[in-house]
């Protein structure tokens, strides 16, 4: 494995990918020719800010699996292009939320008793104790936007206070916010009601703009806004009006809409604390974040767990050791799949039901879609990141069903059915015994055999003889036999005394030891030749 670390890192950071046997490490100091050139090899590429992963530099990386960026915002990562490639992108959320949640703490005491202010006059040799009057923050009521990690640690410090604390998240638990004595309420009645305002969400289409001209109208005359999130969240013009006319009695910002900040509506008010984007910029925070992320980038490069991904859903270690098989039975099963349709494909439906419909399956439908679309264009273009993005670049509809039952003895099964303008395939499989993935039907007939390793898929007439054929034609090529599945449609002209010799449709998956290409092609095409056989397919899975 080859990482690149881009931008500098904590000695801790480099030392993780360091304990690796056989990876090599670059480091920023190390890249002498250029970061594109240095990419041509990689397998992994960590940035912090400056380093811009846009579609071009993405290019030059052919190889890369995973981008790891130390911190929270991805603004400087082009996700989509690196989903497109299959590229994880993964960042550090949490780990600065204490370095973040103490800096609003410190900004909001700031404010409430004008400590940039006294400072400064006290350095200009001028004594204004009557005009530097504060309040205290007893009893003021905490108006919390966002109550992800970092909300809950300023909500924790600040009960310290005697504050009255009220929160506003539509995504967390009531239980978590009254254990943090925090008050759930409309966003709206945050606005009203906040003495103090501070807020701790993501930048979305929902968030962006959330404190302008209309929600500073209704908030309580000499409120106090602290933005340590994204500068996008506040239209910065209508918080510099309110702040000149005095309904916001202040405000500290340490985001911005453009950074550095280099020319602001805020330059010269005396009621604004400006901060150069500092909030996460602890000593330990930054140690934290470095060590989080080497973890991460290892954890997926090594056993394929991906965590904290901003462009596929991220699964807990736990939670991807108890899904990992299906992942790998998905894949499997579409590969078998894979060329089965007779027509151009339309709609790939998936069905998941018991056990693994209850979990988290978008990487199990990713591997599925994986698995049909390998060698596709004489080649693998699609991977378990990107194969959705690849179905709705070729405009194949994805449908998607769960049942959290199952028929059978199966615990968890997963069902795959490819419509085309010309015919449908299905297949379905499960686990067995925790790693052993099984095809339980294929075109609606009961077959079981191994998804593992060379399979040889025939299509025949149900007819006698065919099975003979089939193990002499074979051995004939030097190919052994290592399981025989068999299953047959049902006919109900098969219980008919009169027709001894029914006519209908039977499946054969053959498992078999493979001792060079050319035998195998031998008894592929011999195969194809016998009469009642209607179709053969030779499909390589490949060794668990």
């Amino acid at each position: 494995m080859k990482i690149v670390l881009a931008e500098k890192v904590s000695p801790a950071t480099a030392a993780i990918f360091q304990q690796e046997q056989g990876w090599q490490i670059v480091t920023a100091d190390q890249i002498k020719n250029g970061l594109a050139a240095e990419l041509a090899d990689a397998d992994a590429l960590v940035v912090r800010s400056a380093v811009q992963a846009d579609a071009k530099l993405l290019e030059s990386a052919p190889k890369v699996r995973v981008i790891g960026r130390a911190g929270v915002g991805v603004d400087n990562i082009d996700t989509d292009a690196a989903t497109r490639k299959g590229i994880v992108v993964m960042n550090t959320p949490g780990a600065n939320a204490i370095a973040v949640a103490e800096l609003t703490l410190g900004l909001m005491v700031a404010l409430a008793r004008s400590i940039p202010r006294a400072n400064a006059t006290m350095h200009a040799g001028k004594w204004e104790k009557k005009t530097l009057q504060g309040q205290e923050l007893r009893g003021k009521t905490f108006g919390i936007v966002g109550l992800g990690r970092i909300g809950l640690e300023v909500a924790r410090r600040a009960r310290s206070f005697g504050m009255e604390l009220i929160g506003y998240d539509p995504f967390i638990a009531p239980v978590i916010a009254r254990e943090n004595d925090v008050t759930l309420v409309p966003i709206d009645e945050i606005f009203r009601r906040s003495d103090y305002l501070t807020l701790h969400v993501g930048l979305t289409p929902q968030t962006e703009g959330l404190i302008n001209a209309t929600s500073l109208a209704i908030m309580k005359k000499g409120v106090r806004i602290i933005n340590c999130a994204r500068g996008e969240l506040i239209v910065e013009q209508a918080l510099a009006d309110a702040l000149k006319s005095g309904h916001v009695g202040g405000a500290a910002l340490d985001v911005f809409h453009q950074e550095p900040l280099k020319d602001s509506p805020f330059f010269g008010l005396d009621n604004v604390i400006l901060s150069p984007h500092i909030a996460g910029s602890t000593d330990e925070a930054q140690e934290a974040i470095g060590i989080q992320l080497a973890r991460q980038v290892r954890d997926y490069l090594k056993l394929g767990v991906v965590q904290n991904a901003v462009n596929v859903p991220s699964l807990t270690h736990e939670e991807y050791t108890e899904i990992a098989p299906y992942i790998e039975m998905a894949e499997r099963l579409g590969q078998f799949l894979s060329h089965a349709t007779p027509g151009n494909l339309e709609n790939i439906q998936i069905s998941y039901s018991g056990r693994l419909a209850a979990g988290k399956t978008d990487l199990v439908r990713n591997a599925a879609l994986a698995g049909i679309f390998a060698d596709s264009d004489g080649g693998s273009i699609a991977n378990r990141i990107n194969a959705a993005a690849v179905a709705e670049e070729r405009g194949i509809r994805v449908q998607e069903d769960k049942k959290e039952f199952t028929t059978g003895g199966a615990g968890s099964v997963l069902k795959l059915v490819l419509h085309s303008s010309e015919g449908d395939a299905s297949a379905s499989a499960t686990v067995l015994h925790g790693t052993s993935p099984r095809l339980l039907t294929y075109d609606g007939i009961d077959i079981e055999a191994p998804l593992t390793g060379t399979l040889v898929a025939i299509r025949n007439h149900d007819v006698p003889g065919v099975i003979g054929r089939i193990g002499t034609i074979l051995g004939d090529n030097s190919v052994n036999i290592a399981n025989f599945a068999l299953g047959r449609a049902h006919d109900p002209a098969r219980e008919s005394k009169s027709q001894r010799v029914p006519q209908g449709q039977a499946l054969a998956v053959v498992q078999i030891d493979v001792p060079n290409a050319a035998a195998a092609n031998a008894a592929i095409e011999a195969l194809r030749k016998v009469e009642a056989i209607a179709s053969v397919r030779l499909i390589e899975l490949g060794k668990l």
